[in-house]
């Protein structure tokens, strides 16, 4: 489904949305005695936890969550901040919520994930919506099946609410794709939101849903939850199976969830993982993979903990000095909780990480081999999606240096392979050697990339792949302009029960989770309205206009006599604005406000000043007061 089929057609859900309260009284009718579902129930930063004690109370339906996830959609990914983490909708999604709403009342819920919604990245295959990887190239593809993880999903009851857009087919970090445009971050609307799991990055981020599946290339499920402040975990090579998920490079490839909370990435890999015959590789995981990772979570599990902190991976320019501080003040939040940093240094680790990885060499040809299966595949090849034109612009380098390789085997492929059996090697000897439960360093060495610039500093991604070693990535932080910034922990094979526990009580520890500024919760079914403010100060009539969905501060200024008028964080504090110079008597203009500015603007912080040629020395300033919502 295009994008704009599915504008047209969650436009049409608007009707059912704003006449949810009489299916959703219809089927109270069915809910056990004393239930009452409540249509305007705030999915906002909800744990599955807490939805799943809210349905099996009577509180909400499915069918109530569903609809409350897609006004949400509705709100901040086709309007206001126009998130774009959506690619597509399911369109039986209620249908589905109230089949599922009936089995609860007939014989109860299946598990912790039954009713609940969540969004899968459209590059794994789904029975009811089409898998076109984000490219133009493979519109209304459908495989007639679901991906082994997304049927494990649904076996466990989950409602697939839609899925989500993707750096072209998964061949990048910054998701933009020729299928569904270029995807923003939530906590920053200038900026990525990572990728190639970034739609599902921002979506779980915005609460567009309560969790969501993603692949993990180099990075593509670490880097966006890095950009989005969420937990997310790539397994050990063979933990979760690979079938029904288009490849980019069948050595590295594997999915899997990123989650708001820890508890809630346990929750989703239970459900997902575990042996595929479809998937040879999954055979390894048998022995590895407890009752429920949920058993693993311990408030107490960073006590005694010996991690090592790999220098060299926290950069050494001057430009990766803001992420670095951020992330170690996050692991120094682990060594107050009862861990043990040792610094460490793995001699040539940089070197051995950039020649040890082979997706180049094998995305052309997993892509081949992986569409051969499907003769009525709109394209069969990268080449034809080359001489179609169907791809975005933003990949065409990338997809002309792939598409040349004419084998699969050449000498690079061979040093690639022998440096990742050194850097396994390299790994696991220090590891080893110095008695390290973990090694901790950035996800990115920078923050999130502004639009249209390459991201920077991604050099780490690559580590976890080549060794095949399981990483869980977590919220470090934020930089001070409020860019979510990750912390990555890298243990031993099939040690996920440990990365959790670890992650589990960093996070009962720091709470590192901040909802994005972008999607606030909603206003009877709506995104917030726009404040208003008007301020008269010395000759100077000014009417600012405050969007709280994008963080932006219009105005529009006239006066009665030639001035200067600026607006300030503080009475005395620094120019965020220039509004009306001597040169013109009326002024308009827009300035999109940091996260501390735009909590300063509502706590009346923010102050206009306005100075005379006649008397440029003397300012009078003013709050800037809210006047009407």
């Amino acid at each position: 489904m295009g994008r704009e089929v599915t504008h047209r057609w969650i436009g049409a859900l608007s009707l059912a949305i704003v006449l949810a309260a009489m299916p959703v009284a219809m089927h109270a009718m069915a809910q056990p005695p004393g239930a009452n579902p409540d249509a305007s129930f705030d999915v906002r930063e909800k744990t599955i936890e807490e939805l799943q004690a809210a349905l099996t109370s009577g509180a909400v339906t499915s069918r109530t969550l569903a609809l409350a996830y897609l006004a949400r959609i509705r709100a901040y990914d086709l309007q206001g901040p126009r998130i774009n983490a959506m690619i597509a909708m399911n369109q039986k999604v209620l249908e589905i919520a109230d089949a599922l709403d009936r089995e609860r009342a007939a014989r109860g819920p299946r598990g912790p994930l039954h009713g609940i919604p969540i969004v899968v990245k459209d590059n794994f295959e789904t029975i009811d919506m089409p898998t076109t990887g984000g490219t133009l190239a493979l519109t209304g593809f459908m495989t007639g099946r679901d991906a082994f993880q997304v049927q494990r999903l649904r076996d466990a009851g989950a409602i697939i609410i839609g899925k989500t857009n993707l750096h072209e087919l998964a061949s990048g970090i910054t998701t933009i794709s020729s299928a569904g445009g270029q995807t923003r971050n939530p906590y920053d609307l200038a900026r990525t939101p990572g990728g190639s799991s970034g739609g599902t990055g921002a979506a779980v981020a915005a609460s567009f849903a309560a969790s969501g599946m993603g692949s993990d290339t180099c990075g593509s499920i670490r880097i966006p939850s890095a950009n989005n402040n969420l937990f997310g975990l790539r397994g050990t090579l063979g933990l979760s199976s690979r079938s029904g998920i288009i490849p980019l490079s069948h050595t590295q490839d594997i999915g899997g969830p990123l989650a708001r909370t820890v508890t809630d990435l346990a929750i989703m890999l239970d459900a997902t993982v575990g042996s595929d015959p479809a998937d040879v590789l999954t055979q390894a995981s048998s022995g590895h993979i407890p009752k429920s990772y949920r058993d693993a979570l311990k408030l107490d599990a960073l006590q005694g903990l010996r991690i090592g902190v790999v220098k060299t991976m926290f950069g050494a320019t001057p430009e990766d000095d803001e992420v670095a501080a951020v992330v170690r003040q996050a692991l120094a939040a682990m060594q107050k909780a009862g861990a043990e940093l040792v610094d460490i240094s793995l001699p040539g680790l940089d070197e051995q990480m950039r020649g040890s990885s082979l997706i180049d060499a094998e995305f052309k040809f997993d892509l081949i081999e992986y569409l051969s299966r499907w003769p009525n595949a709109p394209v069969h090849s990268l080449g034809e999606i080359l001489d179609r034109g169907d791809y975005s612009s933003a990949l065409e380098t990338n997809f002309k240096r792939r598409n040349a390789r004419t084998t699969p085997d050449t000498p690079d492929v061979v040093q690639a392979r022998a440096k990742r059996t050194e850097l396994l090697t390299l790994v696991t000897h220090t590891m080893a050697e110095q008695r390290l439960d973990a090694l901790a360093y950035p996800t990115l060495r920078r923050k999130a990339a502004i639009i249209g610039e390459p991201q920077r500093g991604s050099e780490n991604c690559q580590l976890s792949p080549s060794t095949g070693l399981p990483a869980i990535g977590m919220p470090a932080g934020f930089t001070d302009d409020g860019v979510p910034v990750g912390v990555e922990l890298m243990g031993a094979a099939w040690s996920e029960p440990r990365l959790l526990a670890v992650a589990f009580a960093y996070e009962q520890a720091t709470h590192p989770r901040r909802p994005p500024p972008a999607t606030p919760a909603l206003v009877n079914g709506r995104g917030p309205s726009t404040l208003n403010f008007v301020v008269n100060l010395n000759g100077a009539h000014v009417t600012f206009s405050f969007d709280p969905s994008a963080g932006t501060l219009a105005w529009d200024a006239v006066s009665t006599k030639p001035l200067v008028a600026s607006v300030h964080r503080g009475r005395a504090g620094p120019v965020l604005a220039r509004l009306m110079t001597n040169t013109a008597s009326e002024s308009a203009g827009i300035v999109v406000l940091s996260l501390a500015d735009r909590a300063a603007l509502r706590a009346n912080g923010l102050f206009l000043a306005v100075r005379t040629m006649e008397q440029p020395q003397q300012v009078e300033r003013a709050p800037i007061r809210v006047t009407q919502r």
